[in-house]
Formats: structure tokens, sequence, C-alpha cells
């Protein structure tokens, strides 16, 4: 069994280096293989505005090429005439262009790593995916992450805030057992070949490709959450892509944390109701506003008669009933019904961690380590006090993959 690390890098110049350097620190029993896609729009050459990026691009070619610690294979969608043509750019064509590149050598029970160009990792980051997908039998692999703090206070409160956000919908898709419970970051997932190639490949996004990617795989396969190592992505605004971390970072900046906002958990609950009565519906229509927003989305007032007709049996029906209700479905439901609760984050925030101390039966906040000022929002409050809540719902996510 072999890995094949697979890193997409847009103007990466600063930041790739050292992530390789990580790479060559691997205490790592299993062979891997390394390969890079250096890319751009091929029409960034004729704008002012991108020369700068493509000429960063170049470099980092030439680095990567004169580069000796081991071998990498280099993919050029930069250079001038080799860049991505029309609408074909972007890290979903990276990546796609990147697994296609490994499926030509790769067996079936190889393992692909999916990295960015800017991600870090322990010395043993390698040796434990490997050991995890032999020694759990496993096919697709959602990391745990952790940013590390800057020396800059608007990076730190940005990055805090939207990994509130992740931790808060990961532990809540959790607790109501949803199929879809993962965090889609794409420097943290990791999968057997045969799994990618089962589903076609990535679907080539612009962004959110991760999400998709995950998304499709959870409708073949469980996709496991548990690993001794966890990545730290980089922590920094960006718009390498339209949405994602950097944007939403830089979103947040300004104040902008519509897009992201903490969940209340009696939200998943409504979906958790649903849940709960998916043998009834095997066999009856029922009525929850769950079903309803789903028969709104797919312009039907019939949605299981046709399940039914087609899966006989109960955990037939039930794995149907998922990949109707998929994380997608779940996401836009939430969207919804968040604005028509109009709860503060903060709110919602302090309600759902006593709800998360309750259930895991987990200690809470000491009074002295309570955020001061929490009845207020989000920007009264310290970085510490940020990282503080930050780091509970890590400890509590933790304790969940």
């Amino acid at each position: 069994m072999r890995l094949h690390i697979a890193i997409p890098a847009l103007d990466e110049l600063d930041f790739l280096p050292h992530t390789l350097a990580a790479i060559a620190n691997q205490k790592a029993s299993f062979p891997f293989l390394v390969y890079v896609c250096v890319n751009q729009p091929d029409d960034w050459w004729n704008n002012t505005e991108k020369t700068e990026i493509c000429q960063n691009n170049q470099k980092l070619l030439k680095f990567l090429n004169d580069f000796k610690d081991f071998s990498i294979h280099v993919i050029d969608k930069t250079s001038k005439g080799n860049g991505w043509k029309n609408n074909e750019h972007g890290v979903g064509w990276a990546r796609k262009t990147l697994f296609e590149e490994i499926f030509k050598t790769a067996n079936d029970e190889d393992i692909i790593v999916s990295l960015d160009a800017d991600t870090l990792f322990s010395e043993f980051y390698f040796q434990s995916i490997g050991e995890n997908f032999i020694q759990n039998k496993i096919e697709v692999l959602s990391l745990p992450y952790y940013h590390k703090l800057t020396e800059d206070e608007s990076t730190n409160r940005a990055i805090l805030r939207y990994e509130i956000f992740m931790r808060n919908y990961f532990i809540n898709m959790h607790r109501i057992d949803s199929p879809y419970t993962f965090t889609a970051i794409g420097s943290a997932i990791a999968l057997k070949v045969k799994a990618l190639r089962k589903i076609r490949n990535i679907t080539p996004l612009s962004s959110g490709e991760d999400f998709y990617l995950l998304q499709k795989l959870r409708k073949m396969t469980p996709i496991s959450n548990s690993n001794s190592e966890k990545v730290y992505p980089a922590t920094r605004f960006s718009t390498r892509v339209p949405f994602g971390t950097g944007p939403a970072m830089i979103k947040g900046n300004s104040g902008n944390w519509e897009s992201y906002p903490i969940y209340h958990h009696s939200l998943f609950d409504k979906i958790k109701e649903t849940y709960n009565i998916i043998p009834e519906l095997f066999t009856e229509d029922k009525n929850t506003e769950f079903i309803h927003f789903l028969k709104e989305q797919y312009k039907t007032d019939d949605l299981w008669s046709p399940l039914r007709k087609n899966f006989k049996m109960l955990p037939q029906f039930t794995r149907a009933f998922h990949e109707k209700a998929d994380g997608l479905r779940i996401l836009q439901f939430l969207k919804i019904k968040n604005n028509e609760l109009n709860i503060s984050d903060e709110r919602a925030l302090l309600e759902n961690l006593a709800i998360f101390y309750s259930l895991y039966k987990l200690p809470r906040l000491a009074s002295q380590d309570t955020p001061s000022n929490f009845e207020g929002d989000f920007s009264a409050l310290p970085v510490s006090e940020l990282n503080l809540l930050r780091n509970k719902l890590f400890e509590i996510e933790t304790t969940l993959r």
C-alpha cells in the first residue's frame, strides 16, 4: 500500500515550501508519492491584475523542479498555453487533475491524502493515516483539524469565529446521528483510490468541491472522523476560492457572518424528529417541518411512495431517505429556519453548550473561564476568550470523533 499526496497550488510560493518540509520530516513506514498541480487560468497571463500571480507560479514551478529532498510529480497548469481554459479552472479542477494523475499508477488499495499547499502536520501524520486505514478497514477519512493562532488579532478573531461555526455544526450533526457528520476541509481528507474510482472522481467545482466529494462518498460508504493525528491548515485571509475558510474570514472581518451562523440546537432537533419516524414513513406518510421543506425542494407532495416501491426493506428505504435528505438539503434547511428563528449567534452558542455539557456529561466552563462580556457579541470578546470557546468545542468534537 502506498500513499499518494495530492497538493493543488496557486500563488503558494511563500507557503508550499513549509508543507514540503513537513512532508520531508515524515517518519512513515509506508511509501509515499507527492503530486503538486501548479495552476491558474491561462488568460490570467493577459490580465495585468493577475500577471504577478502567474509569475509567482513560474517561480514555484522552478522551485519544485529544483527540489531535491524527495521526488515530486509536478503538473504544470500555469505556463503560457498550459493554464485552465474557459470555465475549467479552480481548486476543484486542480484536485481532479491530481487524482486523474494518481489513477494512472495507483492500486485500488492505495490511499490518496488530499492536502493544501499551506498545510502543516506532525512527523507521524502519514503513518497515522496508513495505520488507521489498515487497522479500522475504512475507505474514507475526514481528518481532525486545528488552526493555530497568529500574531494578528483580526486574523485570529476571524478564524476563531469560523471554527466555532464549524465545530458547533459538527457536534450537532453528531448529536442527531446524521450520516452526514463530517467537516469538509480539502486539506483534511484521505480516501482509498477504489472509493474515488467508484464515484468517478471529484466534481471539479471552483470551491466547495470538498463538501460535495465527501457527500458523494458518504452515499456510497461510511466516513470515519477519527485519527490520532490532525492537520493544521494555514490561518490567513485568502481569495483563492469564491467561498470557504479564507473568504469566510474576509467577510467575517468586515462584520458579516450571516453565511456562517451558529445554528441553534433546536434546528437540528427538527431534523432528528424526522429521522425518528423513518420506520413509519416506510409504511405511511407523515409530516414534519423537515419533510415539508423537502417536498418544497423536490417540488412534489409524493416523496416516499417511489422509494417504498423501489426499496422493499426498511434498511434500503432508510438509505434511500438519506440520499434524498442529504447534507446539502440539511444545510439549506438550517439556513432557512435559522433566519426564521431570529436568535443571536451568542445566545445560540450558550444554549448549545448547555445541551452539549449535559448530553456528553462534560464539566462546564469554570466560572473564572466563562467569557466575561458574552451578553454583547463575539466582537466584544478578547481573543483569549474566543479561543477558550473554540477549544471547548474542539475538546467536545475530539471526544465525539
